[in-house]
């Protein structure tokens, strides 16, 4: 098994940063043209603690390599299950993943959370903490050196992956902060 670790400060509010984390997929993110549909499977909120619990299916063209796929079989598309919790009560995002394609070959859950950097913040001025934790685990019976190979392949893919989720998010959250501030400013105009 190997592990990725990844901590991030992005310059925006959790209040900013839980909102247009639905939006992470949208053609504002140009990061993330691989992911073909977010479609969510369900959506609860517990009455006694205010948790928001969604359950979602994310389908991804893959870039595996063409020898790769007629090996091991599959298409060119693959499936992540998603479960995330939003609570308003703790300010917090914790989002929870798991790769459904090729599971039984390679195994992937990755944990996020979106919290407030109080550390880093300041009245006027909020940021929010975001950190992120992958387990990899090559599932390929005994052969070590085979098992290594895939997880360091992976976690180096997984690594490129996550820096470029962090860029493309950075712009989600800067258009969402211009056109929410677009609006407000019409509804204080009285424009509608």
């Amino acid at each position: 098994m190997k592990v990725f670790s990844s901590k991030y400060t992005f310059d925006y509010s959790w209040e900013e940063v839980s909102t247009a984390n639905w939006r992470k997929y949208c053609p504002w993110n140009d990061k993330s043209t691989h992911v073909i549909a977010v479609d969510t499977l369900a959506r609860k909120v517990d009455s006694a603690t205010g948790i928001l619990r969604t359950e979602r299916l994310i389908t991804c063209t893959q870039s595996a390599p063409a020898w790769v796929i007629s090996l091991l079989g599959g298409s060119n598309t693959s499936h992540v299950y998603e479960t995330s919790y939003v609570s308003p009560a703790e300010k917090r995002v914790t989002m929870c993943s798991t790769n459904l394609t090729w599971a039984n070959i390679l195994r992937v859950r990755e944990t996020v959370t979106y919290q407030p950097d109080l550390s880093a913040s300041s009245p006027g001025h909020e940021r929010t903490e975001f950190v992120q934790d992958a387990k990899i685990t090559a599932l390929c019976g005994g052969w070590q050196k085979i098992r290594t190979k895939i997880e360091e392949a992976s976690i180096e893919r997984f690594s490129e992956n996550a820096r470029r989720g962090r860029e493309g998010f950075e712009a989600v959250l800067e258009m969402s902060r211009r056109v929410f501030g677009e609006e407000k400013e019409r509804e204080k105009a009285g424009v509608k």
